[in-house]
């Protein structure tokens, strides 16, 4: 995949990019770049920000939010 973006390559993989995904928080405000997710489908890395602690590597799944 070409990196036109200049987002960073996936450390595990080598084949994908770290793509950053955008939440909302509890009050509604905007949380920019709470979570980075490899473009690679079949590497699944993510790395997020949860209540102020730093986690990586959870699978990942749909959320019905």
């Amino acid at each position: 995949m070409e990196n036109s973006a200049q987002f960073p390559d996936c450390m595990k993989c080598g084949e994908g990019v770290l793509i950053p995904l955008s939440d909302y928080g509890r009050d509604g405000a905007s949380i920019r770049y709470k979570a980075w997710v490899c473009s690679n489908p079949e590497c699944g890395y993510n790395i997020r920000i949860d209540n102020g602690e730093i986690s990586f590597g959870r699978a990942l799944s749909q959320s019905f939010k």
